[in-house]
């Protein structure tokens, strides 16, 4: 074990940014205020942490969101308090709902000026309580002590953000703690493990034709190796929540398509006599009610108290353990299926999520044209990796889940659990500051831009890597497509043509608009050879959206 015994007398701030650094914190996003922001800053970057000035509080959490997935650490966000806090409330409901441990630091005010206090006054522990994990104003005396605390809280399982509301009087003391601390990797999980492994040896062995589903909880690295271990051990079909894409590559052959709870993957599990989840989380499932009636093994972090199934076996703790201890009790899973039945299923549900268009662009054109486009530049530069990809919620995510291959955890981010508009950009931004040794592709939709559109100067500002391609049909598409599904007329989901190229160019950055396949082939050829932020403008069709997203969810 490794062990830091501190005895230096530092600030409250010097403190916080020391553990930060600990934890392997590189970047803090945010709008910050003056107080205790401007404190933690300098204190951060003394120690060579880097601080992100983003456009909005909202897209500062998603960036430390994101940041957080793909690193494995902690997010970190900052903003002032008052309208700063409640700026950053969706954001923090997104960490919250996704599973990500973010650290949102607000400034605060003080009792004395509670006392008198009303201008930009608000109760920010109870406004942001529902979407945290925990709290903390860091004013007693175990300072490094309750940081660690609130780290691993939003560390541990199911992950989430905590709220650090530092005043700039509290972050200007002095700490002296005579404590020895514990860094990221010796932390350990104590989760309740809830084995009856007899049980569900018994179900496997006596199962024809089980099927598995992966959920979010088993990308990282050692969950991930073993979740790919159980599959090899079987010849069973192979199913994946959105965030969970490339936990199992989408060209393995037991791969069959993705997992929401709707009716696309009915055709695969309404043939199955047992449903194996690994690292399921129900935050993934659409509001849908469970439909089928066959044993279910949910192999997780822990149990969640609200469920849409009630399992038969639950396994809960370390996943990677508890897949261990189930491979020990059998050898190879032999099974009714066969590889070509596998291989109709996945055929069977692209076929049946197609969103083609007999006019312009379709929403699926505007994913396989970019992947044609970057599987060219791919071998012909002989790079290592696809782009990175993050997808906006909105009826475009149901062709870009659908078509563009993940072939290793996090190859795409999402908010799924959340499913919040105007994520796809922020979180493209925190992926190329990242993984600096890829391009990242953003695909959003026209109304998720326009929620978030002063963060392309903020993407121009850090020049980095970036193609967002906006699916640009002047309307809230998927809300348009329910209210017709209703019978209602159409009305106030659609709004006059906005040019995403010009506001790009505004803010310098390098833009297209296009309107025919061959220029949009032409523009991302150019764009992903750039490497610095581009914009693609699609004047797409969207046409076929209604029937894919019956076809998805019924």
């Amino acid at each position: 074990m490794n062990e830091e015994t501190t005895h230096k007398t530092k600030t409250v701030a010097e403190t916080l940014a020391q553990a930060l650094y600990d934890n392997n914190v590189t970047h803090i996003y945010g709008v910050p205020g003056g107080g205790s922001s401007l404190l933690l800053i300098e204190a951060a970057a003394q120690l060579g942490i880097k601080f992100v000035l983003t456009r909005t509080e909202t897209g500062a959490m998603i960036m430390a969101s994101a940041t957080a997935e793909l690193t494995g650490s902690v997010g970190v966000a900052l903003t002032t308090k008052g309208p700063g806090v409640a700026s950053a409330a969706n954001g923090s409901a997104c960490a919250l709902l996704d599973r990500t441990p973010v650290i949102l630091i607000t400034d605060g005010f003080t009792e004395q000026q509670s006392d008198f206090i009303t201008h930009q006054f608000i109760d920010q522990k109870a406004l942001l309580a529902p979407v945290t994990k925990g709290h903390s104003r860091l004013e007693e005396n175990q300072v490094m002590s309750e940081i660690s605390r609130l780290i691993d809280l939003a560390m541990s399982p199911p992950c989430g953000p905590v709220h650090i509301e530092l005043t700039g009087a509290t972050a200007k003391k002095e700490v002296l703690e005579l404590q020895t601390q514990k860094t990221l990797d010796e932390r350990a999980l104590n989760a309740d493990n809830l084995n009856d492994f007899a049980k569900a040896n018994e179900l496997i062995n006596n199962a024809s034709r089980p099927v598995i589903v992966i959920g979010l909880e088993a990308r990282s690295v050692e969950n991930a190796e073993k979740t790919r271990e159980l599959v090899d051990n079987t010849d069973c079909p192979v199913l994946t929540t959105y965030k969970a894409k490339g936990v199992i590559s989408d060209h393995h052959p037991q791969y069959a398509g993705i997992f929401t709870g709707g009716i696309a993957e009915s055709a695969c599990i309404s043939k199955a006599d047992l449903i194996i989840m690994i690292g399921v989380d129900p935050v993934e499932f659409v509001l849908q009610k469970w439909r089928y009636q066959i044993p279910i093994i949910d192999i997780s972090v822990v149990e969640y108290p609200v469920h849409y199934v009630k399992p038969d076996v639950g396994l809960y703790g370390p996943i990677n353990n508890n897949i261990s201890a189930l491979l020990n009790g059998i050898s190879v899973l032999s099974s009714d299926w066969k590889l070509p039945d596998i291989k109709a299923l996945r055929h069977d549900m692209h076929y049946a999520l197609q969103c083609h268009a007999e006019e312009g662009i379709g929403a699926q054109d505007v994913v396989e044209v970019a992947l044609e486009s970057a599987m060219s530049r791919h071998t012909l530069n002989q790079e290592k990796k696809l782009p990175l990809i993050t997808v906006d919620a909105g009826a475009h995510m149901f062709s870009v889940m659908a078509f563009w291959p993940c072939n290793q955890p996090f190859d795409v981010l999402i908010s799924n659990g959340l499913a919040t508009m105007a994520y796809a950009l922020p979180a493209a931004i925190a992926a190329a500051i990242n993984e600096t040794d890829r391009t990242v592709v953003a695909f959003t939709g026209d109304g998720g831009l326009l929620m978030c559109l002063g963060e392309l100067s903020t993407a121009v500002e850090q020049d980095i890597p970036i193609v967002v391609i906006v699916f640009n049909d002047q309307s809230l598409s998927l809300i348009d497509i329910k209210q017709q599904a209703s019978g209602l007329p159409s009305r106030g989901m659609r709004w006059e043509t906005p040019n995403f190229s010009q506001v790009m160019e505004g803010l310098g950055g390098k833009s297209y608009q296009v309107s025919n396949i061959q220029q949009y082939r032409q523009a991302l050829d150019e764009a992903l050879e750039i490497g610095s932020p581009v914009l693609i403008d699609v004047l797409f069709n969207p046409e076929g959206y209604g029937q894919q997203l019956k076809a998805l969810r019924g």
